[in-house]
């Protein structure tokens, strides 16, 4: 288990409404320090909070970020991108390209470029990476697929990092009230009750979190059938 107690955190996203919910409810169960990282970074009134510039898609970046930060205990990664529509045959190369190197490559590249730091400090170290239900449900194009991808690493890297005492925490979602699901009509998820959720989690000393129902239901449905999950299929 990893306490938030003392904890130095990372978030990457952090300007996005659940990277924002994270920093702030980090603090609030009295994490030492945030690096609130984006590719811009916002300005943080609170002194316990650092903003620091990280493009999760370039090597040099992540480099400069590990330099800048190498006392985190707790790396999320939250940032992520998706395509204008959910066609995979129908996305375009630059689509393609940015979301497997925004929502696979990226935190692959930095939880492997902290897991040296994080295993140095065993014991009260983890990685979150945050998935989708969409991760078990491919209706996303090109958006299931990396979130796909992220989970089998996330699966490999909890795996390699145990031995070293590194807590590594898989995160399957549904929709979340935020900017990027303004489009959808579906129930959404409060930011705050997914990221209390996950930090329940974490200090619990759990590996995986279902934060919502429909991720609940569409893992339960990877047991079944194919067509019980597509019922087109079927047809």
């Amino acid at each position: 288990m990893t306490s938030l107690d003392g904890a130095t955190v990372l978030v990457t996203g952090a300007n996005g409404g659940i990277g924002t919910q994270f920093v702030r409810e980090a603090l609030a169960r009295g994490a030492a320090k945030v690096y609130a990282t984006a590719r811009t970074p916002r300005t943080w009134v609170d002194e316990r909070i650092f903003p620091l510039p990280l493009d999760v898609t370039d090597a040099a970046s992540i480099e400069a970020a590990v330099a800048a930060a190498p006392d985190v205990t707790i790396l999320i990664n939250n940032a992520g991108a998706s395509p204008s529509s959910f066609g995979i045959l129908n996305h375009t190369d630059e689509e393609i390209r940015s979301n497997i190197e925004t929502n696979f490559v990226g935190p692959l590249m930095l939880a492997r470029a902290y897991a040296p730091l994080l295993s140095a400090r065993a014991g009260e170290t983890a990685i979150i990476d945050i998935h989708s239900a969409m991760a078990w449900y491919a209706v996303g194009g090109i958006y299931s697929a990396t979130k796909a991808a992220l989970w089998s690493a996330t699966n490999s890297m909890r795996l390699e990092l145990h031995p070293a005492g590194v807590q590594v925490v898989g995160v399957h979602v549904g929709w979340v009230d935020t900017a990027m699901a303004a489009g959808s009509t579906d129930p959404k998820l409060d930011p705050a009750v997914l990221v209390a959720k996950v930090f329940d989690a974490t200090e619990a000393g759990e590996y995986e979190v279902l934060a919502d129902e429909t991720s609940v239901q569409v893992k339960a449905a990877l047991s079944a059938p194919l067509e019980a999950l597509y019922p087109q299929l079927a047809k």
